[in-house]
Order: structure tokens, then C-alpha cells, then sequence
């Protein structure tokens, strides 16, 4: 996307005001301007903990979120900067800031449990950010990721097998990182080095035993392992010293502790190589415009007291996308309709195999820019609109062909018509001379180029308004016996019935053509939405082999860990989903 879809500064997205949480218009507005696929990276965690500065550096500033230098927590709802991605050219990176949970001047923190929801459900990247070591009292503080069984939907139904909703979240959960602040211990087990990411898996592991603090200590650690797919950890030392640390955004890099220089560049790294572009299920990717529609759905259905539905959020979404989908095919049709059509076409088959060329590209940008078309509903539309289109340029080029014609016949027969209005032709021999200047006529106009479909009717209408006229020279024409006037008269009528078999054969011949091409049509249609469904039959068995793998893994973990009924569980998470990767593939069916 052109840069200015990329901000100077944050504008905020959500607005949590007086516990209500409201969509900002303009940063929707900034969102609907960015056209490229989205990296979202959101930071979440207890005021007060540096989580601004992390998100200044990615931006690449020092000044931007607001840091704040007191006890209260400074950023209210959540802000949004989208800013050019430092690795990755063709895509924008959205960076969120949410306000510290846990501010004691808030009062209620109903809307720290949604805001924390929002920023898993809209990230590719979730960040979690706290203060020292992962204790009891760090788990106790993320108490929010038990409460998302009750946050977030998967599905808008139950299933069916009565296997958990939430045994769906690792499917669209963003990868979690864990950012420990002011870290002061040796990253040490058994008197071993180990890294940041053994250190979290260590502090994840669960504790045995079935009573209610064993619960209350498994319960978080439980989550974080079956929710997210990818687990990151960074250490980070104390920046300076106490006193300065509210002048932070002004230091520069020489001014701070160089293992916290170090210990943020790395964080940094890591984030733009590794941060994967907002995709939803299916293989979606998600641009500004779809961004700004999730944000927006997630917070009406809070506002009306329903839980945000990831399966629900992509409807809606369809449902827009799918819309435009079909006018941009539509725009596409018409763009190449009015090029490459001159009317009046020389034979109807040249028109349809026009519209028929034209069609396959339209149905290839609806389906280029289509998804989710539950029951085809969409492109059923997009045939609708189509096969109307064709039936109007069939009659547009029926009209032009005409009134070619017509023009053609008065401006080719005129002299004629006015010789015979000045009794040129009553005159013995007359007749004669008549039907050769007919037939010069004719000739003439059949050698006119370009007259279209309707040229042997419109001629013989003209014929058959002149028989009268043509009667009367004949039967004044004293040169001519009784006998061969009769014979003139049968030969006029066998003309003319033979032009009116003609027209009954092209006129059957052009029905034929009519059917041949519905037919191949309906064909074309069918083909494109075949080779669509297998794409994204395979894009969900990728994801849901991904996910497969995701969850055999942890099962072997908690195995080996002696976790046997948190196993069973999740064995039969396992077995449901493989069920539905074992699942027919449904044909397609355009009625």
C-alpha cells in the first residue's frame, strides 16, 4: 500500500469509556485505505510494565504510544499504529497497544477480560508482557486467558460430537509471547543454562494433584498450552536505573543498559521475521478494510451483551466481500464487453462467444475475490446478473441489426421506391425491368458488410411490404400473357417461401446455439467453483493437519508429564478432528 495509509502516530481503535467500548471511526477509516495483508502484533498485560515502549520500537520510534511516567495506567482501550513492515515490502504492519489490566482506579475491569479477548482475536502475534520471574502471582495475573472459554466463540453452534468449543481456538489463535520485564534471575535448571523458551516451558508444566490449588495453579498453564500454537519467550533486563525510567522515550541507546539494547533488538528481530500475516480459516488473508470489519463485528456483539464468534465475524464478513465480489465481476464483464463488442455482431455466435470469454474472466474475479459462498448464494447472483446481461445484449444487438437494416433497405431502395412512384415501371416491359433492378438491389444490399442477425428478415419484411406494389406493375406490364403472369406470380411466392424456411432453419439454428451456450456456461461455472472447492478443501486440510500435529504433540507431553485425564481429552479432541478431515468432500451444485 502507498504510504499514506501508514500513520505518523497512533490513533485509537477501540475507545473503553466509562465501561463502554466503542469503535473509532476514523482509525476505521486509516484501516479502510490499507489494501495490503495485515501483520498484527497486540501487547497485552498489568499496567505499568513497559509494554508502550515495546511497541514504540517496532513502530522504529522512540516517541509514539504514550509511555506515561506514573502509577496509572496511561493508554485507555486499545490504540493502533500501522506502520510500513521493516522485512516484508507488501505487507503493513498494525501494531496495538491495549490499556494495562488491572488498574485499580477502574474500579470494575469487566472490559480488561474483553479487551484482552479483542487483542487475541484481531493479533497474529499476541504479546504478553508482565514484571520478573513467571510465579504463581505472574499465572494469577493472566487469570484472563482461563476466562476466554467464556470470552470467545469458535463456532456459532455447539458441535455436534460435544467436543469443547474451545478445542477449536488453536486453530485461529495468534502465536503468544511472553515478554518478562526487569528479569533478574540466572536462567539456570538442575545448575544448567537454558534458554527463555525452556524456561517457559518449564514454568508451564503442570502440578499433580486434584485439589482446588492444584487446579487453580494447572488451570492457566493448561490454557496457554492448548489455546496457542506457538509459544515465544523473551527476558529483558531492567532498562536503567528507577529514576530515569520515566524519561525512557527520551534516552537514546548509549543511555540505556546495553544488555536491554541488546535483549529489545532481538525482540524486535524476531517479531518482523516471524510475525505471520492475519489469516482466517481457510487461508484468508486479512487486509485493512477486513481488519476494520473484525474489529467491528467483535464489539457490536460485546455491546449487545453476545459473545465476539470467530465463525460469525467471517460471515459477516463473507457476506460484504462476497457483495462486492459479484459487482466487481459484473464492472469486469461490462469493461470487456463494451471494448471488444461492436454492434451489430455479423452472426449470434460471435456475440455469445464473446459474452462466453468475457463470463470466464468475470467468474474468475468472483472467485478470485470470493469466499465462504454458503450454498453458492453469491455466485448464483453473479450467473443471474450475467445470463441477464447476455439476454440484453442479444436484444440490443437484435435492435441495432434492425435498424442497420432499415437504414440500409431506404437508403439502397429509395430510387426505386421513387422511380416506381413516378410510373417509370407501368409500362409494357416494365415489370422486367423492375425485377432486375430488384435484384441489383438485393445484391447490393447483400454485399453490405456488418448488417448483423437480423439482415434476411428485415430484407424480406421490406419485400413483403413492396408485394402489392410489385403486383400491380406485373399485372400492367401488357407484354406478358395471363400464362406467364401466373407463373410470375407462383415464382414470387416460391421465393418467398423459400426465405421463410431459411429464416425458420437460422432461426432454430441460432436456438441451438442459444442452448449450446447456457449449457456451456453452466459448465464453465461449474469448473471454476469445482477447482475453488478442492483449493480450499486442501487449504483446510493443511490447517487442520497443522493443527493435528499441534495437538498430538502436547497429548505426547502431558503423557509423558502422567497427565492421564487431560490426555483423554484431548485424545478426543484429536479423534473429532481427524473425523472431520476424514469427512466426504461435498460436490458443488449450481441449480
Amino acid at each position: 500500500m502507498a504510504s499514506e495509509a501508514h500513520m505518523p502516530g497512533p490513533e485509537c481503535l477501540v475507545e473503553n469509556t466509562n465501561g463502554q467500548l466503542l469503535v473509532n471511526p476514523e482509525a476505521l477509516k486509516i484501516l479502510s485505505a490499507i489494501r495490503q495483508p495485515v501483520v498484527v502484533v497486540a501487547i497485552v498485560g498489568p499496567y505499568r510494565t513497559g509494554k508502550s515502549y515495546l511497541m514504540n520500537k517496532l513502530a522504529g520510534k522512540n516517541k509514539g504510544f504514550s509511555l506515561g511516567s506514573t502509577v496509572q495506567s496511561h493508554t485507555k482501550g486499545i490504540w493502533m499504529w500501522c506502520v510500513p513492515h521493516p522485512k516484508k515490502p507488501d505487507r503493513t504492519l498494525v501494531l496495538l497497544d491495549t490499556e494495562g489490566l488491572g488498574d485499580v482506579e477502574k474500579g470494575d475491569n469487566q472490559n480488561d477480560s474483553w479487551i484482552f479477548a479483542l487483542a487475541i482475536l484481531l493479533s497474529s502475534t499476541f504479546v504478553y508482557n508482565s514484571v520478573g520471574t513467571i510465579n504463581q502471582q505472574a499465572m494469577d495475573q493472566l487469570h484472563y486467558v482461563t476466562e476466554l472459554t467464556d470470552r470467545i466463540r469458535a463456532r456459532s453452534s455447539p458441535d455436534v460430537d460435544g467436543v469443547e468449543d474451545s478445542a477449536d481456538f488453536m486453530s485461529f489463535f495468534p502465536d503468544f509471547v511472553w515478554t518478562l520485564r526487569d528479569f533478574s534471575l540466572d536462567l539456570k535448571a538442575d545448575g544448567e543454562a537454558i534458554t527463555a523458551d525452556e524456561y517457559l516451558e518449564n514454568s508451564l508444566k503442570l502440578r499433580k494433584g486434584t485439589s482446588p490449588k492444584d487446579e487453580t495453579f494447572n488451570l492457566p498453564r493448561l490454557c496457554i498450552r492448548k489455546f496457542f500454537p506457538k509459544k515465544k519467550c523473551f527476558i529483558f533486563d531492567r532498562p536503567t536505573d528507577r529514576k530515569r525510567l520515566g524519561q525512557l522515550e527520551k534516552l537514546c541507546d548509549d543511555e540505556l543498559d546495553s544488555e536491554f539494547v541488546q535483549q529489545a533488538a532481538a525482540f524486535c528481530s524476531y517479531i518482523f521475521s516471524n510475525s505471520k500475516t492475519k489469516t482466517l480459516s481457510g487461508g484468508i488473508k486479512v487486509d485493512g478494510p477486513r481488519l476494520g470489519t473484525l474489529v467491528q463485528t467483535y464489539v457490536n456483539a460485546i455491546s449487545r451483551g453476545h459473545l465476539p464468534c470467530m465463525e460469525n465475524a467471517v460471515l459477516v464478513l463473507a457476506e460484504i466481500e462476497n457483495s462486492a465480489a459479484v459487482q466487481k465481476a459484473i464492472a469486469h464483464y461490462d469493461q470487456q464487453m463494451s471494448q471488444k463488442l461492436q454492434l451489430p455482431t455479423e452472426t449470434l455466435k460471435e456475440l455469445l462467444d464473446l459474452h462466453r470469454a468475457s463470463e470466464k474472466e468475470a467468474t474468475e474475479v468472483f472467485m478470485k475475490s470470493s469466499f465462504k459462498d454458503i450454498d453458492q448464494l453469491f455466485q448464483k447472483e453473479l450467473v443471474a446478473q450475467l445470463d441477464k446481461k447476455r439476454d440484453d445484449f442479444c436484444n440490443q444487438n437484435l435492435k441495432a441489426s434492425e435498424d442497420h437494416c432499415s437504414a440500409l433497405l431506404k437508403d439502397i431502395f429509395s430510387p426505386l421506391e421513387e422511380d416506381v412512384k413516378q410510373g417509370i415501371y407501368l409500362k409494357p416491359g416494365g415489370y422486367r425491368l423492375f425485377i432486375e433492378k430488384m435484384q441489383e438491389l438485393k445484391k447490393k444490399y447483400a454485399q453490405e458488410p456488418r448488417k448483423g442477425i437480423q439482415a434476411e428478415e428485415i430484407l424480406q419484411e421490406y419485400l413483403k411490404s413492396k408485394e402489392s406494389v410489385t403486383d400491380v406493375i406485373l399485372q400492367t406490364d401488357q407484354t406478358l400473357s395471363e400464362k406467364e403472369k401466373s407463373i410470375e406470380v407462383e415464382r414470387v411466392k416460391a421465393e418467398s417461401a423459400q426465405a421463410a424456411a431459411k429464416m425458420l432453419e437460422e432461426m432454430q439454428i441460432k436456438n441451438q446455439q442459444m442452448m449450446e451456450q447456457k449449457e456451456k456456461s453452466h459448465q464453465e461455472h461449474v469448473k471454476q467453483l469445482t477447482e475453488k472447492m478442492e483449493r480450499e478443501r486442501a487449504q483446510l486440510l493443511e490447517e487442520q493437519e497443522r493443527t493435528l500435529a499441534l495437538k498430538l504433540q502436547e497429548q505426547s507431553r502431558l503423557l509423558q508429564e502422567g497427565f492421564q485425564e487431560e490426555t483423554r481429552r484431548l485424545h478426543n479432541e484429536i479423534q473429532n478432528l481427524q473425523k472431520k478431515m476424514n469427512k466426504p468432500k461435498k460436490g458443488c451444485f449450481l441449480g
